[in-house]
């Protein structure tokens, strides 16, 4: 029987709360003759939820765990103590040192999950990538250095899990060196002339600038069509999300800046345009739900029955596109700045953006919705960007742009992410 073993950095998250769903469709379906593996958990991490850490490591006996954090709820400090839980902010990246896997879900928010995807990375092993700060803040390191590991970057992200599928039944791959038709990296050659990401516009998209500008967090959290966590739920409504989302598949598909673009669809049933040189153009459909994508990334390079919801057809009688707004919208410009810059300039962003995200969600905040896209394209002009060749070189530029943001806002440096 084949096995495939799993370990997820980010279990309790949105992402890993629905990997799991995955897991335990996939194995029912296994053991009801259809799919060709078996998913084993063999591995868990997570930021400081040990209750429900625990409770999953309970569900799918997993006796490979890590948390983050140090301070452990009263309730779960003797079984962290008993279950021999990693602890600290380099855990998850032990984790994936010491435990064999075939697999690595690398769902942890931000650039937190850089040094443990980087890790297995290294390893040869295969990510499946939802963590899209990763390819953002360090995609010099980790595309050189899944190249020559053999490591496949499989996206779980809708958008760059649809330009894949579209992709997969054409094979525009330039490196015959290596088997790279079906899986990023990979360099497209010229018969790809553009890859489109879609957008749904999130809960501002017909707002007035003035409206964005003062949004609380409540209002920007409301998005119309993805049930996503509260960062990348932020993200999606200042489309800062399609920002990084652009400069992620840069680096995945090996795409200049003129060959990527991005564009609004409301229904969010469209998730990625591939057009060829002849005229024709793929497009991706799917129901906006994160279990598809996440599903095609654990069974490729096959496919088996999922738990995803389904796309009726009749949903597809309205299906409405327009322009981004730049005005209104001034972050996803922001990709092309770091594409053109290069170096150390996507982790100045992100580092940015993260940390205005956090200020904005932070209980009694000042901090005006409109100021997030404004401080991280700030920085990204005012922190010095430098060539990229080691983590360290990353991990300074974020403690720099978090710096630059804090300063800005007249508060204590906040630290870096380790």
């Amino acid at each position: 029987m084949s096995v495939r073993r799993i370990i997820i950095l980010g279990s309790t998250g949105s992402i890993g709360t629905q990997t799991l769903d995955v897991v335990q469709s996939l194995n029912a379906a296994h053991a009801g003759g259809h799919g060709e593996h078996r998913y084993e958990v063999v591995g868990m991490a997570a930021g400081s939820n040990t209750e429900l850490l625990r409770e999953q490591a309970r569900r799918f006996n997993v006796k490979h765990l890590a948390v983050a954090t140090e301070e452990i709820n009263s309730a779960c400090r003797e079984w962290v103590k008993q279950a021999g839980v990693l602890l600290g902010p380099g855990a998850s990246e032990q984790l994936v040192r010491e435990v064999d896997c075939d697999i690595v879900v690398s769902a942890i928010v931000g650039v937190a999950g850089l040094a443990a995807t980087l890790a297995a990375v290294r390893l040869g092993r295969d990510v499946a990538l939802a963590n899209k700060e990763t390819l953002v803040a360090a995609g010099e390191l980790v595309v050189p250095a899944a190249l020559a590991s053999g490591a496949r970057l499989l996206p779980v992200d809708s958008e760059h899990a649809g330009a894949w599928q579209a992709l997969a039944c054409v094979g525009c791959i330039g490196n015959a060196a290596r088997d790279l038709t079906l899986a990023p990296p990979m360099k497209l050659d010229e018969r790809v002339r553009k890859l489109t990401l879609t957008a749904s516009g999130g809960p501002f998209r017909t707002a007035t600038k003035d409206e964005i500008e003062f949004a609380t967090p409540a209002q920007a959290l409301k998005h119309p069509t993805w049930s996503m966590g509260k960062k990348v739920t932020i993200d999606s409504a200042s489309l800062m999300n399609k920002a990084l989302e652009l400069v992620e598949a840069h680096w995945l598909f090996g795409l200049g800046a003129d060959r990527l673009d991005a564009i609004i669809h409301p229904q969010s049933l469209v998730h990625a345009f591939v057009e060829y040189c002849d005229g024709s153009v793929l497009a991706q459909l799917g129901a906006a739900d994160m279990r598809c994508p996440i599903q095609v990334a654990m069974t490729w390079p096959g496919r088996a029955p999922g738990v995803a919801k389904r796309l009726d057809p009749m949903s597809l009688t309205k299906l409405d596109f327009e322009p981004p707004d730049h005005a209104r919208f001034p972050a996803l410009k922001l990709a092309y700045r770091v594409m053109e810059k290069g170096g150390t300039a996507g982790a100045i962003l992100n580092a940015a953006n993260e940390v205005a995200v956090g200020l904005f969600l932070a209980p009694g905040s000042t901090l005006k919705f409109g100021q997030i896209g404004q401080l991280a394209g700030e920085a990204l002009e005012s922190v010095p960007s430098k060539p990229l060749t080691s983590l360290e070189d990353c991990l300074e530029a974020d403690a720099m742009a978090r710096e630059f943001v804090a300063k800005r806002l007249g508060l204590r440096p906040a630290v870096t992410a380790r």
